[in-house]
């Protein structure tokens, strides 16, 4: 095996400057000695680092959880190197069982492509698109056959596949495994191989399939890769990591309104989570914002910076300015100057009929749990009664703080 080893280089404080923007907000970066090593190879020769994150196209859109490792790879984008943003078209026909308790049924070839198309469209937000390589993961695989499948599958054993976690639990508890998960670490480290890959980002749910990648590319004769885990964001609940299933989340094209309110309504104490793993300040920044809001500033000033940054980075800064307006209108009680305007028939109406035709409620139960929680206003006024009919007129109808519709009714 021809493992190429990696040189030392003289450790320079850009070096060591660049290893503390790679640590920030990291879970684990393995083995650290041999990421020092690499940058300081690469800041003595001007050969920038091949840094791989790769996402597979599961669904359409990205919440702003999935731009943790998006925002570290900006940073060291930012140093310098080389960035690959990997689409796993063809990893996501097997479905990756990273954290699973059952076989994750795949996507169709149809369902990929469609998801794949509004992708790196979203990613770029974060990303510089003109210093960022895009590859497709279908390029190396498809070419594999059966031959090259069987030769990848001979890299590694069962036994240590069983080692895994999400495997072993499963196979303990009797749940089905299918030979075919078996595939995907392989494939994602192959991946690494074809790409010679320096660093490989993920969650920290992805460090087995990352470190399957530095095993691979030592039985390749390559240089092993380093492995960077990022934490997996905590979702506006304060509890559960940022998750589409658990409504907790914010997607990246949401609007700047709705997006400037969601980030003022997390947690004090989660901010600063956020700030670390989400904002491009410097943590010298983070700290100075941090003792000020400890020495008595009001923490909700620094949540509104916060609030401010994300919704430019995916709007603009103006519709930031916008949606602190529009938050603090709304905070007095006012209404919003664009608001949907809507025409409606069948006057008298109820009022849950009134919210699911307005599409301020998904169906008349719902429209009526919101009435007993007291989050529907007609004018300005509270309803409490679910039996409330609206004669023919013109009224402003309110959900909630955030949805609102003009609506007249004839």
């Amino acid at each position: 095996m021809n493992q190429t080893v990696v040189t030392n280089f003289p450790v320079t404080d850009d070096v060591r400057q660049a290893l503390e923007v790679s640590l920030r907000g990291v879970d684990e970066l393995l083995p650290r000695e041999d990421w020092t090593r690499k940058l300081a190879r690469s800041a003595a020769t001007g050969q920038p680092l091949r840094i791989k994150l790769g996402l597979d196209p599961t669904a359409p859109d990205i919440h702003i959880g999935h731009t943790v490792v998006l925002n570290k790879m900006r940073q060291l984008q930012d140093l310098g190197h080389q960035v690959i943003f990997l689409i796993g078209d063809f990893t996501t026909l097997i479905g990756d069982p990273s954290g699973r308790n059952s076989t994750r049924p795949p996507l169709t070839a149809e369902q990929i492509k469609v998801n794949a198309e509004t992708y790196y469209t979203q990613a770029a937000k974060v990303l510089d698109p003109a210093r960022t390589e895009i590859r497709y993961n279908s390029e190396w695989n498809d070419a594999l056959g059966t031959r090259g499948m069987i030769q990848l599958a001979a890299k590694y054993t069962v036994a240590r596949m069983m080692e895994r976690n999400d495997f072993h639990q499963r196979f303990t508890e009797g749940s089905s495994i299918s030979l075919h998960e078996f595939l995907y670490p392989l494939l994602q480290g192959y991946d690494s191989v074809a790409l010679k890959a320096d660093l490989e980002l993920g969650g920290t749910d992805q460090k087995f399939n990352l470190l399957m990648g530095r095993h691979l590319q030592q039985e390749w004769g390559q240089e092993p890769q380093c492995v960077l885990t990022m934490p997996l964001l905590v979702g506006l609940d304060g509890v559960e990591k940022m998750s589409k299933s658990k409504n907790n989340y914010i997607g990246i094209t949401e609007d700047a309104n709705t997006m400037f309110a969601k980030v003022l309504s997390i947690s004090d104490e989660l901010m600063w989570d956020w700030y670390t793993l989400l904002s491009f300040r410097s943590l010298a920044e983070i700290a100075s914002l941090r003792q000020e809001v400890a020495e008595g500033r009001n923490p909700k000033d620094a949540k509104v910076l916060l609030a401010k940054e994300i919704t430019a980075r995916f709007h603009s800064a103006a519709a930031a300015d916008a949606a602190e307006g529009d938050f603090n209108n709304r905070a007095k009680g006012g209404i919003p100057d664009d608001i949907p305007e809507l025409q409606l028939c069948g006057a008298p109406l109820g009022i849950a009929a009134l919210l699911k035709q307005a599409g301020l409620a998904p169906s008349s139960s719902e429209a009526n749990r919101l009435i007993d929680g007291g989050g529907v206003r007609v004018d300005g006024g509270v309803v409490s009664d679910k039996g409330l009919k609206l004669a023919t007129g013109r009224y402003v109808v309110q959900v909630g703080k955030r949805k609102f519709a003009r609506v007249t009714l004839a």
